[in-house]
């Protein structure tokens, strides 16, 4: 085989791989698109807001990936852009920016029978908090074989 017609196959073989890999993203594509749903909201409706806390700390007294993620409702003052959208916050976290992007809400449906409480939550500028233990109501001490560890309900 000589040089031009081994260029000419490594051609035809990668123009081959890119109509391939085409298909297979337009497949994908298509798949994502009928799940994609625009999200637009009102100013004046009612939001929770994502919040991340540090790893391995207890969220509103559930540790792990049964712990609230969301706080608020806050109502929306102003939409910002196609995507974002600026909060009413509470003073307390009056350090934090009050422009969200859509992803960091999740809509409020309001319900007579909900009642909330409203914790006073302190959050850095990462939207991140770290949840202190409020008081230990029991002590053990489990007995392993070689040695003693010490259990503590908070």
């Amino acid at each position: 085989m000589s040089k031009p017609e081994f260029i000419q196959e490594m051609k035809d073989k990668v123009e081959l791989i890119r109509k391939m890999m085409k298909a297979a993203q337009d497949h994908q594509a298509s798949y994502a698109n009928k799940r994609h749903r625009p999200l637009e909201f009102q100013v004046g409706y009612y939001f929770f807001l994502k919040v991340s806390p540090f790893w391995g700390t207890m969220r509103f007294g559930h540790k792990g990936k049964l712990a609230p993620r969301y706080i608020g409702p806050y109502v929306i003052d102003e939409r910002i852009g196609t995507l974002t959208y600026r909060l009413d916050l509470l003073q307390s976290l009056s350090l934090i920016h009050n422009v969200f992007h859509v992803s960091m809400l999740r809509k409020y449906e309001p319900d007579p029978s909900h009642v909330l409480n409203v914790e006073d939550v302190k959050l850095d500028s990462f939207l991140s908090y770290v949840e202190h233990p409020v008081q230990i109501l029991d002590r053990k001490e489990r007995q392993l074989r070689s040695k003693t560890i010490p259990l503590v309900l908070v």
